[in-house]
Order: C-alpha cells, then structure tokens, then sequence
C-alpha cells in the first residue's frame, strides 16, 4: 500500500518539485495551492501525512492546516515546511510533529519524512494497543497507596529536621555569639 501525503505550498515550483520526488520515491501525493483548499482535502481524504507550508494566503493559514489535520479522525504525521525556521516550542504548539526547512536537499528531506512516518506509526500502534496499558494503569494505581506513604513519611522527616533546625540550641547560641562579637585584629583598631 503506497502511503499518501498531502503536500500545501502556495509556491507552485516547490509544489510540484515536491510532488515529483515524493512520488518517485513510492509516495502517493495530493497537493493543495493554499490553505484553505488544503483543508478541504484534510475533510474528504485520508492521509498518512500532511506536509504544509506555514506562511500563504495569510499568515495563519499553516496553522489552520496544521490544526485541520490533527482534528482529523484518521490521525496524518504533521510536518511545518517553512524558509523561516521558528523556535521549537512554537511548531510543537502549533501542533506539528516536525519543521522541516526549505531549501533542503532531497536525500535529507526524504530521511526526514521517512524517520518521521516511522515514529508517527509506531505511537499510532501504541495508542492503539489498549490492553497493555490498561494493565499498567492498573499495576501504577495499585502501587499509589504505597507511594503516598513514602512521601508522608518524607514530609514527616522534612517537618522534623525544620523545626530542629530552627531552634536555638547551646552550640548554635555560642556560634551567634562569636559571629555578632567585635573583631578584636589590629585592622580594625586602625
């Protein structure tokens, strides 16, 4: 089965560059001119991946793919194709899996786009898997009881050693003595 992409890019020559090496490579790949027409496709189509461009018809129309696409039922990899590289926090938050910057060379965007379907696909089998999990949740709420314990027993241990602390015993009396007494050099008789 040949994995689609759906790639948006207002840039027709990087479009259509794209689309060619992609297929070459064994992809089947639909392309959208904008964002919105991007988003359309998202609604009637499935897809393994998305690849968008961030900046269009306006500035937020790379979001509004990115979004489209993770609101979609079937769950598409999510990469930002962008001249404009932005901080990490800010394509993670928009919801992309990962930036990819253009120009590139082909040899490293296809490595790219490959690593990132692998990965995609192996949390989609995670998710996936309910059993296992459900088994871990139970065995982690089984140990909570004995988890909570610890920790008041720490806090109880933490308490103690403050309070301590914080009392004035004979040897802390004699140390704050010796350090609010005069110095007695010959420096400070000058």
């Amino acid at each position: 089965m040949k994995r689609r992409i759906l790639l948006v890019d207002d840039e027709v020559a990087i479009l259509l560059t794209l689309k060619a090496v992609l297929e070459a490579n064994g992809f089947d790949v639909d392309t959208a001119a904008s964002g919105r027409e991007g988003r359309s496709k998202l609604r009637n189509h499935e897809y393994h991946m998305v690849i968008t461009d961030m900046r269009m018809e306006s500035d937020a129309a790379g979001a509004e793919v990115i979004s489209a696409a993770r609101n979609a039922s079937y769950h598409p990899a999510v990469a930002l194709l962008t001249a404009f590289p932005i901080a990490d926090e800010d394509w993670e938050m928009l919801g992309a899996d990962k930036m990819l910057i253009k120009p590139t060379h082909t040899r490293l965007l296809l490595q790219q786009i490959e690593n990132l379907l692998a990965a995609h696909e192996a949390n989609l089998a995670i998710w996936s898997t309910p059993a296992p999990a459900q088994t871990a949740t139970k065995e982690l709420a089984k140990s909570k009881p004995t988890v909570k314990k610890s920790v008041a027993k720490k806090s109880a241990a933490k308490k103690q050693l403050s309070t301590s602390v914080g009392k004035k015993t004979p040897a802390k009396k004699a140390v704050v003595r010796k350090a609010s007494a005069k110095p007695t050099s010959k420096a400070s008789k000058r």
